[in-house]
């Protein structure tokens, strides 16, 4: 395994306990203290929940799981340890977002939204509340990695000492990347399906009002959220982990009887209810009902792109924009690209003011360079297909949000996959010798601070091959 340890082990480190004290299959373990680091304990169960949820998850230990397991735990606690003494600080939205992240990841493992609720054994709103815990651990854990390492630096002339003496066989193989520009149009929601849904939430208020029904009833029956299953409720959280339209219309609320006005947000529209506050943060439920887009509209959207992509291939202004604009001569506009399609009709405010040019970041790096399986599937599938320069074809897809757009874009650029070269892909490379540097200083790091750290280690883990030394005196 990877000496960096992943994001879903270090979950699994923090979830354990919790795991250990709800699977039936560990309730038979006599638990005991094994290691203690600090004045933290490690428990057996602690260490067989995590191996067997790695198991689950397929993940594979490179050394002996029975020593591995309980050493990244003890990792874990010296970096978390660390980071608390440090006053590392998380933002609340960065834990949401990686919170529902991470269910939905575990949503499309298991199978359904019930089943993982059934094999927590808890309701969303429980796992949500111990995933916020676990998330706020990892991102200080993190945080403190980054302080660590935030002065390592090095020279090309390293890079190139490093290039010059890799065997060939270990020389990186770098995928294939794309540069996409995209034109997206939400299809038009029309205003009598606006005013349909706008009622029914009138209705689920008056109802509740009356007292003839529950809003936890409403939300299981009706409500189109995630959250459905636990009457809508979404657990404690903080300003920054709703989007502002939500949060401004739930801060505010002060009666837990009351129902909030209907709220519109880019999700659809709401009805909020008051459930607790506490401190900075305040729990509510809502009901979350979204606007059915008619295949008319869709049709609409799809003809009004094929329109501008036809423009763009033959670099002529549609009719549409001549008789609107004109250039700064007062002359009206002729040639049109695909950048002028981006700015006189893309939708997508992430990458209208980069003229359509979609960006991914990786390695904590932003880059126009995608590999394929990094771009939303349907895109992917539309570029494969298209050589240098080419424009698409409009087609319909799903967003991040969630929401039916239709889109059309273009391949600006495209490098078929090869092996790394020092002239052409120095940057990989210097990422590749940064990594070791870094990784280098969070081993010596964890080294040091093993000498200056209590540690008892069970007499039955003696005998590990560590990839630390200094765990047993």
């Amino acid at each position: 395994m990877n000496k960096k340890l992943p994001v879903l082990l270090f979950l699994l480190a923090s979830l354990g306990s919790q795991a250990s004290a709800q699977n039936d299959s560990l309730r038979s373990v006599v638990d005991e203290v094994i290691w203690v680091v600090g004045d933290e304990a490690i428990l057996k169960s602690d260490v067989e929940a995590m191996r067997m949820q790695s198991e689950q998850e397929g993940l594979r230990w490179s050394g002996d799981p029975d020593c591995s397991i309980p050493e990244q735990i003890a990792v874990q606690k010296l970096y978390l340890n660390q980071a608390i003494t440090d006053s590392i600080q998380v933002t609340e939205a960065e834990i949401s977002q990686n919170v529902e992240q991470y269910i939905e990841r575990m949503i499309s493992v298991i199978g359904s939204r019930e089943k993982l609720e059934e094999y927590q054994k808890k309701n969303m709103s429980q796992i949500r509340a111990d995933l916020r815990e676990s998330f706020r651990e990892r991102q200080m854990v993190e945080g403190m990695q980054q302080k660590l390492v935030k002065d390592v630096a090095v020279s090309p002339a390293e890079v190139r000492r490093y290039f010059r003496n890799l065997p060939q066989d270990s020389i990186p193989f770098v995928p294939t990347e794309v540069e996409v520009q995209i034109i997206t149009q939400q299809p038009r929601v029309e205003q009598e399906e606006i005013n349909r849904i706008k009622e029914r939430l009138r209705e689920f208020t008056d109802r509740i009002n009356k007292g003839e029904t529950s809003f936890q009833t409403l939300a299981r029956l009706y409500s189109q959220d995630g959250s459905a299953r636990n009457g809508g409720e979404l657990g404690y959280t903080g300003r920054a982990g709703w989007v502002p339209e939500f949060a401004n219309v739930a801060f505010n609320l002060t009666d837990p009887k009351k129902v909030s006005k209907i709220v519109e947000t880019e999700f659809g529209y709401h009805i909020i209810q008051l459930i607790d506050k506490r401190g900075d943060k305040v729990n509510v439920r809502h009901i979350l009902l979204k606007p059915e887009i008619s295949n008319e509209a869709i049709q609409t959207a799809l003809n009004r792109l094929d329109t501008v992509a036809t423009a763009i291939r033959e670099d002529v202004a549609p009719e549409m924009i001549k008789a609107i604009y004109k250039d700064k001569d007062g002359r009206a506009i002729e040639h049109f690209t695909f950048e002028d399609g981006v700015a006189f009709f893309s939708d997508d405010k992430d990458t209208r003011n980069n003229n359509g040019l979609m960006f991914v970041t990786r390695e904590n790096q932003r880059t126009s360079r995608f590999q394929l399986a990094e771009l939303p599937s349907e895109v992917a599938r539309i570029v494969d297909t298209l050589q240098v320069g080419g424009v698409s074809a409009p087609f319909q897809m799903i967003n991040e949000r969630g929401k039916v757009v239709c889109a059309v874009v273009k391949l600006k650029n495209r490098r078929e996959g090869h092996k790394a070269t020092i002239t052409e892909d120095f940057q990989i490379m210097k990422n590749v010798v940064t990594a070791k540097q870094r990784q280098k200083k969070l081993h010596d790091w964890v080294v040091n601070r093993i000498k200056s750290t209590y540690v008892r280690v069970n007499d039955r883990y003696r005998d590990c091959k560590f990839e630390y030394e200094g765990w047993v005196r």
